[in-house]
């Protein structure tokens, strides 16, 4: 972590100053990623005046709605980033690095969801749920460097992690995450469906994103051409994990599995404790702010059941050969959790902008 974002305890989440408006830019407007985040600012009713919307050319001139009006997305120019307080890097991670810098020059806060700035220097990799499950914020600063919001298979592992041991200690973590096309954007979606349709009428396989065919099929590896590579998204998974958790949760065995599904991540997870554990106690262990226990069958955590939800959707089972062995199969919707940690990291940086730019 570093020296620009010291972690200091607190019982709560620092709330917004009440008044202050900001000018807000969302980069990457067009993709399923900056979608979610304008939802997300409008359902969590942040304090914005304005709120731009700017992409590349494939989505230039495109009506959105923002805040019940709509606007229509613009290119993306460095007198876009003038007086904007915070901006959003939703879009690809070329898109990012040509435009970070302007914007913060421009005096922008920088949030970042593409991860194209989770190397540099200044920034700091951060999952606002589970900095408040360890009692924790970012020291408020006037300059603060690029936020990465975490991927959002890490912000889930971590939160069951750190909840988990509340029921005893956890000897060892093994996780499955089976990744969805849509963590490829809307490219992703697209060439899952057209291999779909065109398997079922034998017809040639497009294989511009994967590389390799995903339809009805489940890889842990995608052809040579497909950037990036499955298993290098399996150790930033890894990675974001150990930034966001610390040192002192179980370090998990993680391996990445593409699912031939369109949305929303899904998770079989292995915790093995150091002495048996009632299932209703973990259960009661990991219930609580953003993760939801299912009760009933109909309840039971899947993609579909996940779509739309801020929760984590979770269900306990005993391993059979293992007494001290407990499952959980988990979904969670990973564009809706990246968004949400997306819009409360710029929550925690306005407390150090009361007025931001506008005058």
């Amino acid at each position: 972590m570093s020296s620009h974002s010291k972690p200091v305890p607190v019982s709560h989440t620092e709330p917004l100053r009440s008044g202050n408006l900001y000018r807000l830019a969302i980069v990457g407007a067009g993709t399923l990623k900056g979608k979610e985040v304008a939802e997300v600012l409008d359902d969590r009713n942040f304090p914005s005046l304005d709120v731009k919307l700017l992409d590349d050319d494939e989505s230039l001139g495109q009506l959105e709605a923002v805040k019940d009006e709509i606007t229509f997305i613009q290119n993306v120019r460095s007198e876009q980033f003038d007086h904007i307080d915070f901006t959003f890097f939703a879009s690809d991670q070329d898109c990012t690095r040509r435009n970070w810098k302007t914007a913060r020059n421009a005096g922008s806060a920088i949030v970042d969801l593409s991860f194209a700035l989770e190397e540099e220097p200044e920034a700091v990799v951060r999952a606002p749920w589970i900095e408040r499950q360890l009692g924790q914020v970012q020291t408020p600063e006037l300059q603060p460097g690029p936020s990465v919001v975490a991927h959002p298979a890490a912000i889930v592992m971590a939160l069951l992690a750190l909840r988990g041991r509340k029921a005893g200690k956890v000897q060892r973590m093994i996780a499955t995450v089976f990744e969805p096309a849509s963590e490829h954007g809307q490219k992703g979606m697209d060439e899952l469906h057209e291999q779909t349709v065109n398997l079922l009428s034998f017809q040639q396989l497009p294989k511009d994103v994967f590389d390799t065919q995903v339809a009805f099929n489940m890889v842990t590896r995608y052809g040579e051409r497909a950037a990036p590579p499955l298993d290098y998204v399996e150790q930033r998974i890894l990675k974001h994990y150990r930034k966001i958790a610390g040192p002192n949760v179980p370090q998990p065995s993680v391996l990445l599995v593409q699912a031939p599904i369109f949305h929303g991540h899904a998770f079989s997870v292995y915790l093995e404790m150091d002495q048996p554990v009632a299932m209703g106690d973990l259960a009661q262990a990991l219930a609580g702010e953003h993760v939801m226990i299912a009760r009933m069958a109909e309840d039971a955590p899947s993609n579909v059941n996940a779509a739309g939800q801020g929760d984590v959707l979770v269900s306990v089972g005993r391993d059979a050969n293992h007494e001290n062995g407990l499952w959980l199969w988990v979904a969670s919707d990973n564009l809706r959790i990246a968004a949400i940690n997306a819009v409360e990291c710029a929550e925690s940086m306005a407390a150090s902008r009361p007025r931001g730019k506008i005058q």
